[in-house]
């Protein structure tokens, strides 16, 4: 199929591809059927019914386009931070707002610093503007945290992407080494420090707002797709200074967040028994995975997260045939991407219905594959 000849010469050297292949694609590829979706690190526990019953209430009225304001659920999350409205950004999901972080900072060529194997989404917005992506190994499984600081300085480059707990390894700093990482950092560089985990991870790992607030290189993203169970409902925000926030205000989209999505973050913040609860369940359910792995030979990291590492203890190839052997028996998981991460399957928590299928399908696909 031809396409239109004025398509400029950076959309015409970009691929057409997604960073991910969603289950759905997978089973109208191989004409096979999902069922433990356990590899997308949504929740399988789900939102709380009080969020149900609150979106159901708000479809009634999607005939309206939300507050382009995101009035109220800027007022909602900046008293539960205890911050200003002034001080949140509302997008689709943390995806969202990281393709308009790229937007307001990355040209053709801009040094961009990552972590090599670190989310690939982040890289996919930095590519799409025509960023220079400089990356720095992992080192024990950990963002190797020296290498970032020193790249940034390298390159002078003005952003930086750092994610803690970490996807895909779910390993995860301590608040006070992620904080004297942000103020080492140039202050012509801002860091975008994705906490999309947050919720799941020791309180020890998690900075205090009032740690990183006052200062303008600093961007911090949380969302409702991983403990809040909203994945498919894309609500994120950002937190940071009242001009940063502003600064989304000159590009976003404006009509860009769903009246029924925005009804479900609302209740689900008000909702803090219910996360509380849930939270505890993923804590159980990464104890279950890492036993699973274990008694099939396999070698589980420590996660902060709701998926949990696992160290198939060969390379890449072996860990792709792992999950394809999975997927054969209905179980959708996924693996990092990028040596030597790629040793590694990722297994996300769900309820023990579908960790039962996996448990059931691991030792058959391990047999299979001698």
């Amino acid at each position: 199929m031809s396409a239109f000849s004025r398509l400029t010469p950076l959309a015409v050297s970009l691929p057409s591809t997604v960073p991910f292949v969603g289950p759905e694609a997978i089973e109208r590829g191989r004409g096979l059927k999902v069922e433990a979706r356990i590899g997308a690190n949504e929740s399988g526990f789900g939102p709380a019914p009080s969020v149900l019953m609150a979106m159901r209430d708000a479809a009634a009225e999607t005939w309206m386009y939300n507050d382009p304001e995101n009035f109220e659920l800027k007022e909602a999350l900046a008293i539960h931070h205890g911050v200003s409205r002034g001080n949140i950004a509302i997008g689709g999901g943390v995806d969202g707002l990281l393709g308009e972080i790229a937007r307001l900072i990355v040209e053709p060529g801009t040094p961009v610093v990552t972590s090599l194997g670190g989310y690939p989404t982040f890289n996919y917005h930095v590519n799409g503007f025509g960023g220079k992506l400089v990356t720095t190994p992992y080192v024990d499984d950990h963002e190797n945290l020296d290498g970032l600081l020193d790249l940034v300085i390298r390159e002078n480059a003005p952003l930086v992407y750092f994610a803690n707990p970490d996807n895909p390894m779910g390993s995860w700093w301590e608040a006070s080494e992620v904080v004297a990482f942000a103020r080492a950092l140039p202050e012509t560089c801002l860091l975008i420090l994705d906490e999309a985990y947050c919720e799941t991870a020791p309180a020890s790992a998690v900075p205090s707002i009032d740690a990183l607030i006052g200062q303008p290189n600093i961007l911090r993203m949380r969302t409702f797709s991983k403990a809040y169970g909203l994945a498919g409902a894309r609500v994120g925000y950002a937190i940071g200074t009242l001009g940063n926030v502003e600064a989304f205000d000159k590009i976003r989209n404006h009509f860009g967040m769903a009246r029924v999505s925005v009804a479900g973050a609302l209740a689900a913040l008000k909702d803090q028994a219910y996360l509380h609860d849930v939270v505890g369940k993923i804590a159980v359910a990464r104890d279950r995975i890492s036993a699973i792995a274990r008694n099939n030979g396999l070698s589980p990291l420590p996660s902060a997260t709701n998926f949990v590492t696992i160290d198939c203890q060969r390379d890449g190839t072996y860990a792709r045939a792992i999950v394809d052997g999975l997927m054969e028996h209905g179980v959708f998981i996924r693996m990092p991407g990028v040596a030597p991460l790629n040793r590694c399957i990722r297994v996300s928590v769900g309820p023990d219905d579908k960790l039962d299928l996996f448990e059931q399908a691991l030792p058959k696909v391990i047999k299979a594959l001698g």
